[in-house]
């Protein structure tokens, strides 16, 4: 019995829930996928930057 109570109160939840608009969920895909361009940009400028070095340093070229 205590889980036909805990899906009927999933259920009321699930009600109270404000899905966001396709105009809103379009901007936040968006924002998302601009941030994780942004950060694979910035990890590849600081992977180059960190090889370069131990190849001065290191390897001696």
């Amino acid at each position: 019995m205590k889980l036909f109570k805990f899906f009927g109160s999933v259920n009321k939840e699930m009600k109270l829930v404000v899905w966001p608009t396709f105009k809103e969920n379009r901007r936040d895909t968006w924002t998302v996928i601009a941030t994780s361009l942004m950060y694979a940009i910035f990890f590849a400028l600081v992977d180059w930057g960190l090889i370069a070095l131990l190849q001065h340093f290191v390897m001696g070229k």
